[in-house]
């Protein structure tokens, strides 16, 4: 079936998702994707180059709206956000986001702009370092991982903090890595994960038009947490006083929920083992 309209892909990453919509449009169709990354950026001008329909912005999703005002569009049909780091970041060894690799601490989605990990890790004090790792990691061992990190600063490289957190643990949870919960904690602190998402959440909702729609994928239980609150918020009338006298139309929800939480199928993630933990969630704004 042939769609019509404007559409978003907040996080384009390296373009699955973009193409897929390009597939989906029309010849009156516009995609507008959205990254952070520059490198993300580079390769989404290639695409472009090849298909005039998309256009390819530099900026965060809690940018949405000004980006979107800087094109003339007010309103798209639908908007597609696709949360945490991406493969290519995740799989190159220079942007310091794996464990696996041998490369210097920086996190940075948006390499332009900000502190890297190193920088924050060696600023901070004990007690935020431990708190991070606690409210984004869920790590269990994060005062004596903070401990540990502080006595050995500077830290400058994947391994070193890696060596740092296994060591600082009295015993390894069976089947994960002891640096997964702590490199996740600082990569959302270095970029500011949480805020960025309650912030592009509104303003993804603010640019849709009547029954458009918004579909959210995330990985972890922070993001999906969050996502989900804000869907359920939406989807239900506003809390007003009892035996207020008011018109219907103003004890309407703004918003109902057209599916989720989806997850992957087996066949997708023998393809993808990344996507085992993904969440789908999508919210249509009420006409």
């Amino acid at each position: 079936m042939v769609r019509e309209g404007i559409y978003v892909d907040a996080t384009f990453g390296r373009g699955g998702h973009t193409r897929r919509l390009l597939e989906m449009l029309g010849s009156g169709s516009r995609v507008v994707a959205v990254d952070r990354d520059p490198e993300a950026i580079r390769a989404g001008e290639f695409l472009a180059a090849e298909d005039s329909r998309l256009q390819v912005l530099h900026g965060k999703f809690s940018e949405l709206d000004r980006l979107l005002e800087g094109l003339q569009i007010s309103q798209v049909q639908g908007v597609l956000m696709d949360l945490g780091a991406s493969s290519p970041q995740l799989d190159d060894a220079r942007r310091g986001f794996s464990f696996r690799h041998d490369a210097p601490l920086d996190m940075r989605m948006d390499t332009s702009t900000g502190q890297s990990a190193a920088e924050w890790l060696n600023d901070a004090s004990e007690q935020e370092i431990s708190r991070i790792l606690r409210e984004y990691g869920e790590e269990r061992y994060a005062r004596r991982i903070a401990a540990a990190i502080v006595a050995a600063r500077p830290v400058r490289t994947t391994t070193e903090l890696a060596a740092l957190v296994s060591r600082a643990q009295p015993r390894s949870t069976p089947g994960k890595h002891d640096a997964t919960r702590a490199f996740q904690a600082i990569r959302m602190q270095v970029n500011q994960e949480l805020p960025e998402l309650h912030a592009g959440l509104l303003a993804a909702f603010g640019v849709l038009r009547p029954g458009g729609r918004l579909a959210v994928i995330s990985f972890h239980s922070l993001e999906d947490r969050v996502v989900k609150r804000f869907f359920r918020d939406r989807s239900r009338p506003p809390q007003l006083p009892r035996r207020l006298p008011v018109r219907d139309a103003a004890n309407q929800a703004t918003a109902r929920i057209v599916a989720g939480p989806l997850q992957p199928g087996e066949s997708e993630v023998r393809a993808n083992p990344r996507a085992r933990s993904a969440l789908l969630r999508v919210l249509e704004k009420a006409a």
